[in-house]
This record gives structure tokens, C-alpha cells and sequence, in this order.
């Protein structure tokens, strides 16, 4: 059973847009995953426009491959070095720790993760 950051069951990052190198919706990983798709990322207009002047485009449509594009506020996959780039450049999205697997520990700490941790906004802003 595949672990997230803390060491616990993975939990789904995002079934809508259906997210994940095997599309299941878990950042889960395995040895055909070359780029590690293991950061599940809240998507900000700041990060999809840094991706896309990097050549990973995740905002167009490409519906040959069934992808409707990314949006702010979705969550998705990242390659953890992806994301790792976008954070030294300042850009990096918040992170669901619960859904981002425990390889991504390979490459960045568990303490700088947690700096970007997402929080749900509560309804009831004062």
C-alpha cells in the first residue's frame, strides 16, 4: 500500500480532473514513472504559467489525450522535481500532504513541505 509524506495510507488527490501517472486520482508512483508525479499540488495561475514557460504546458486542452487543461484550483500530480523547480523559482503551489507520496521525500524534506501545506479556507471568512 503506497504511503504518503507522513508515513500513512496514501489518500486520493483528485478524481475530477482525474489526476495521477495511472490515472487513478493517487499520486502514486512505480518504476514506469520517470518523472515521479508524486506532489499533489493545488494548481495557482502563477505555477501553470511558470510550468508552461518551462514546456509543460497543463493549462491548453488537448483532447486527442482526453485533457481538458488545468484551472487554479484544481489539484494534480507534479513531478516532484517540477515542483521542487517552481519553488526555488518562487512559484511553487501549495501541497495536499496527505495525497503526496512519501518518495517525494527523496528530493525535498519533509519540514519544507510542510511550509506549503494546503489548507481548506473555511466558508465563514470574517
Amino acid at each position: 500500500m503506497a504511503k504518503n509524506v507522513f508515513g500513512e495510507p496514501l489518500i486520493e488527490c483528485s478524481a475530477k480532473p482525474l489526476t495521477g501517472f495511472y490515472r487513478d486520482g493517487c499520486c502514486n508512483t512505480g518504476e514506469e514513472d520517470a518523472g515521479l508525479h508524486t506532489v499533489c499540488a493545488v494548481m495557482t495561475e502563477e505555477f501553470l504559467t511558470f510550468s508552461k514557460s518551462r514546456g509543460n504546458d497543463l493549462s491548453t486542452p488537448m483532447p486527442l489525450y482526453h485533457f481538458s487543461g488545468l484551472k487554479p484550483g484544481d489539484k494534480w500530480c507534479l513531478c516532484a522535481l517540477r515542483w521542487i523547480e517552481a519553488w526555488q523559482a518562487g512559484k511553487a503551489p501549495k501541497v495536499i500532504l496527505e495525497a503526496t507520496h512519501e518518495k517525494t521525500l527523496d528530493f525535498v524534506s519533509l519540514q519544507e513541505l510542510v511550509k506549503f501545506a494546503w489548507k481548506r479556507e473555511t466558508q465563514n471568512k470574517e
